[in-house]
């Protein structure tokens, strides 16, 4: 379980801290974008796809760095 806290900002709207373990547990990062679902019993944070592509973006990274080891592998 975790906790936060809302926070007021300038223009009276509130923003919502994640504590850095939900951040790691759900694999998001800075400016990554969550779904809020709302439930009967509270709220659902679901991270919206996007951050499928960023993991993609990472394994091509990773695919290029290590492409001959990888191709080594293949055969």
């Amino acid at each position: 379980m975790f906790k936060t806290i809302i926070h007021t900002l300038d223009d009276g709207s509130g923003a919502l801290l994640l504590p850095r373990e939900m951040l790691d547990s759900l694999n998001l990062q800075v400016g990554d974008q969550l779904q809020i679902i709302e439930a009967e019993d509270g709220f659902i944070l679901r991270p919206v796809c996007g951050s499928f592509e960023r993991e993609m973006s990472a394994a091509r990274d990773v695919m290029d760095k290590y492409d001959v080891a990888l191709g080594k592998l293949a055969k």
